[in-house]
């Protein structure tokens, strides 16, 4: 199984409901809450609050992550996250 599948799966599904706050969301944000401190997930954790449009907590995130994915729009960081996930 592929590193980070459990990443990609809650990407996968927040795209496919249009990055909504819904059940795809709270699983997301779920698992990032529950591998904190590991770069990848902070940086979904980020996204999360990004889609939430908790920009502050979005960037505390991001800077935990050492990421900044967020300025050109969801289906543009998600594809960051992607890139990252490659090499994290």
């Amino acid at each position: 199984m592929p590193a980070y599948s459990d990443i990609t799966n809650a990407l996968d599904a927040l795209a496919a409901t249009g990055f909504e706050m819904n059940t795809a969301w709270e699983k997301a944000h779920h698992l990032a809450q529950t591998h904190e401190g590991v770069r990848a997930y902070d940086a979904l954790h980020a996204f999360c609050h990004r889609i939430e449009n908790d920009l502050s907590n979005a960037a505390y995130w991001d800077r935990r992550a050492g990421t900044a994915f967020g300025e050109n729009g969801h289906t543009a960081e998600l594809a960051s996250l992607r890139d990252f996930l490659r090499t994290a």
